[in-house]
């Protein structure tokens, strides 16, 4: 007959044992706060979309971190036409640019960029869409107070001075693009909405959720990890609990 008994592991294996069991729940965890935080910004974003407009000028005194007012502001687009075009952005599995335009609120302050929304490249020779003229006179823009988009890797500059507008740039840096203006912006740009029966919003795609892994993902990759850690300490205990001969 045979009976099990816990042998006694090696020094070795316990390091082992414990090195993987950290590892796998360090993993888990930044995956789970990485969730955690995902799930934040989806709702700071649906935050804005529900609440009512309020003025540019409360947004400015308070926004901060993730928060996305819903703002509502008059001015003017700057002539002649300040534009850039953030290249290489995707929407719906397709790839194209997000229009930026200089704007100057009638109430005074820095002037801030004015994310028109999103253009697929065009095909055959003309790789660039046609952007949409800009409306002239002071008019009423609806939309989210939002942080510019992420730098992301930068690969030795974008050469602003030497190109004509609407100038393309592979990160959008509002330090970069003041200089470029030589005016100070606003800190944050705005995120325009979709205008029901506008002809100019109707060319632009304007879904502003962050086209980003969401939360789900992560707490399943979560879960996997804290699975792996599981299986270590399974396996270190089946390999010591083991039958010994009476």
């Amino acid at each position: 007959m045979s009976a099990r008994r816990w042998r006694r592991p090696r020094a070795f294996a316990v390091v082992l044992c414990l090195a993987g069991v950290a590892l796998f729940i360090a993993l888990g965890s930044w995956q789970w706060r990485r969730g955690q935080e995902k799930a934040e910004l989806f709702a700071a974003f649906d935050r804005g979309f529900a609440q009512a407009p309020i003025a540019l000028e409360q947004a400015r005194r308070e926004a901060g971190g993730a928060v996305y007012p819903h703002v509502v502001v008059r001015g003017s687009y700057v002539e002649p036409d300040y534009e850039y075009e953030l290249e290489n952005q995707v929407r719906d599995g397709r790839v194209g640019v997000m229009a930026f335009a200089l704007f100057q609120p009638a109430g005074g302050g820095d002037p801030l960029l004015v994310n028109r929304g999103f253009l697929p490249y065009a095909s055959g020779d003309r790789r660039y869409p046609e952007l949409p003229p800009l409306p002239r006179g002071e008019v009423s823009l609806s939309g989210l107070y939002a942080p510019p988009p992420g730098a992301g890797l930068r690969l030795g500059g974008n050469g602003l001075e030497a190109q004509k507008y609407p100038k393309k740039v592979i990160y959008l840096d509002l330090a970069e693009v003041g200089a470029d203006l030589d005016r100070r912006l606003d800190p944050r740009v705005l995120l325009l909405l979709p205008e029901p029966g506008a002809a100019e919003s109707a060319r632009f795609v304007r879904e502003w959720r962050p086209e980003v892994f969401p939360p789900e993902r992560h707490y399943g990759y979560a879960l996997t990890w804290f699975t792996f850690a599981a299986v270590v300490v399974a396996t270190f205990a089946i390999l010591h609990w083991r039958k010994t001969p009476q």
